[in-house]
């Protein structure tokens, strides 16, 4: 059964269940859009899920059919109503990009599940995440440039080592809509599902990643990051000095044992 954390804000509802962390934007009024009580939950989210030994995988999503529309400008200007939020946004250095996954991403896996608009902050919020489900009739793109903006959650960074320099320039200087099926072919999601499934598909990527050793799925995402532009040989050296304490683990020798005896791993995280 689903807890709901007690770093859940007005706007950013976290749930726990098992190994699985639900994270939810739940400001349904303005499309989910982005404010600090929002960014300040994701901040904490993203934190407890790195400090967690039990979490696997988290589920980013919106509430109410939407994913984010982007960033209120006018919300973000004014103070949030509640105190702990207020307190929390002079405890969080840049708790405004670490929310929006610009920096400090969880150590663990992070799923998205998009329904209808996925726009500006949105999209940026999706480059952030490692897998992407979405819905066949969500909106995706960047609008920035047309609202004489700039895409200041890194996407004009991300975007093309993600997709390819020719795709990410469609993207971000024409500035227009994305259709699901588009970003498919372009590599930017994983997956498009029916409408109103999106949350549904992403809960069964993430019961399969947590079904997998937790060590080796922390060590893979973590090569991957920290080698992503680096030549080969200095990857391949970080790659040995990340994997190697990987093979010789405890849950190792489990993964071994439970596939001899037909069984589910019992995994200890050591």
């Amino acid at each position: 059964m689903a807890e709901t954390l007690p770093i859940s804000t007005e706007h950013c509802t976290v749930e726990r269940d098992g190994h699985v962390v639900v994270v939810t934007m739940n400001r349904p009024e303005a499309r989910n859009a982005l404010s600090s009580a929002m960014l300040v939950g994701l901040a904490d989210a993203w934190a407890y899920m790195s400090e967690t030994p039990e979490v696997r995988v988290g589920i980013l999503t919106g509430a109410a059919g939407q994913f984010c529309a982007g960033a209120d400008l006018k919300a973000m200007g004014k103070p949030p109503s509640d105190p702990r939020v207020q307190e929390r946004m002079s405890q969080i250095p840049n708790f405004h990009w670490k929310g929006l996954l610009r920096e400090g991403q969880p150590t663990k896996p992070l799923i998205c599940a998009v329904e209808g608009y996925a726009v500006a902050g949105g999209t940026e919020l999706l480059v952030g995440t490692d897998l992407r489900v979405v819905a066949e009739d969500a909106t995706l793109g960047l609008y920035e440039a047309k609202r004489g903006l700039f895409p200041m959650g890194g996407c004009a960074i991300r975007l093309p080592r993600q997709i390819g320099y020719a795709n990410a320039m469609d993207i971000l200087l024409t500035a227009r809509s994305v259709t699901p099926q588009e970003a498919l072919a372009m590599g930017l999601v994983n997956k498009v599902v029916p409408s109103g499934t999106a949350l549904a598909a992403a809960r069964d990527l993430a019961d399969q990643i947590a079904a997998c050793g937790p060590l080796a799925v922390q060590a893979i995402l973590r090569t991957y990051r920290e080698t992503a532009h680096l030549p080969e040989p200095e990857a391949l050296k970080i790659s040995d000095e990340i994997g190697w304490p990987v093979i010789g683990s405890q849950d190792a020798k489990e993964g071994s044992l439970a596939f001899k005896e037909k069984r589910p791993p019992n995994w200890s995280n050591s």
